[in-house]
Formats: structure tokens, C-alpha cells, sequence
């Protein structure tokens, strides 16, 4: 898996919070629904707080939500605020000073690799992707139902 688990899960929680118009969701709920620990989803769930992608509001009718407009935040920015740069920077066997002037075996495949998955990340955002989901209702869940998803 070239994402960490953490940024997996950064992004389905992600792209549930922008079907939820706007609306501070409780991380009980989120966690239930997604079914990710409590305590993992909140770890998680500070990270894209710390890079002002969420907003969070403690209290009875607290939780978290998006700080922008969910057609203003791409994958590229989860995956930025939680893996950092390394997937699209550095060497697919980690080797140190890999480049075009003393490259590894795999550089050349590697770099051209590297490139797609950026442009993908970064042209794709939540609001695409929860349309998406609900055109074709896709799953961000093992039960699957994305309609279900909108409406619980």
C-alpha cells in the first residue's frame, strides 16, 4: 500500500465529513459509521485540524467538520497534511540522492508513476468524489451503501 493507513483513513473520513453539508459531526458517530477506532480516527482527525483542512467544536452539539467548501479541498491536501511529501518525492526503494544523475533500477518507471498519482490526487476533490459516490453509489465502507452513508 503506498498510503499509510492513517491517510486511508484520513481520506474516507474526509470525504464523509463533505457529505455532510457543512454540519460539525460528532467523532462517535464518524468512528461507528466508518468503523475506525475512536481513538485512531482522532489522531487522525487533529492532523488535517492542524493543517486547517477541519474545523472542531467541543460541547453537546460538537464535532468536526470541513473548513472549506469541499470542492476546495483535493486528496493531495489529506494526503499532504497526513503522509507528507515523501510518496511523491522520494525514491521507491529509498535510496538517498535518487535522481536523473545517479538514478536507481526503478527511477524511470518510478518517476513517471509518481507523477500520475500527484496529478490524480490533486484533481480530484471531495465534492467530485461524493458525487461520484452517489451517482454510482460506491462504498467507503465494508457494508457499502452510500446512500445509507448520507442519510445516517
Amino acid at each position: 500500500m503506498l498510503l499509510s493507513k492513517s491517510c486511508v483513513y484520513g481520506l474516507r473520513a474526509s470525504i464523509y465529513l463533505a457529505t455532510k453539508d457543512d454540519t460539525f459531526v460528532p467523532i462517535k458517530k464518524m468512528s461507528n459509521t466508518l468503523e475506525i477506532s475512536p481513538h485512531f480516527l482522532t489522531k487522525i482527525l487533529q492532523q488535517l485540524t492542524a493543517k486547517d483542512l477541519l474545523v472542531s467544536y467541543k460541547g453537546p452539539n460538537g464535532g468536526i467538520k470541513l473548513n472549506q467548501p469541499p470542492d476546495s479541498i483535493t486528496l493531495l491536501d489529506v494526503v499532504l497534511a497526513i503522509d507528507g511529501p515523501d510518496l511523491l518525492t522520494e525514491c521507491a526503494l529509498g535510496l538517498p540522492g535518487c535522481g536523473h544523475k545517479n538514478p536507481c533500477p526503478l527511477h524511470d518507471k518510478w518517476t513517471s508513476t509518481r507523477d500520475s498519482i500527484r496529478h490524480m490526487l490533486e484533481s480530484s476533490s471531495l465534492r467530485e468524489l461524493v458525487e461520484r459516490g452517489k451517482k454510482e453509489n460506491l462504498r467507503l465502507t465494508t457494508e457499502g451503501d452510500f446512500e445509507k452513508l448520507l442519510n445516517g
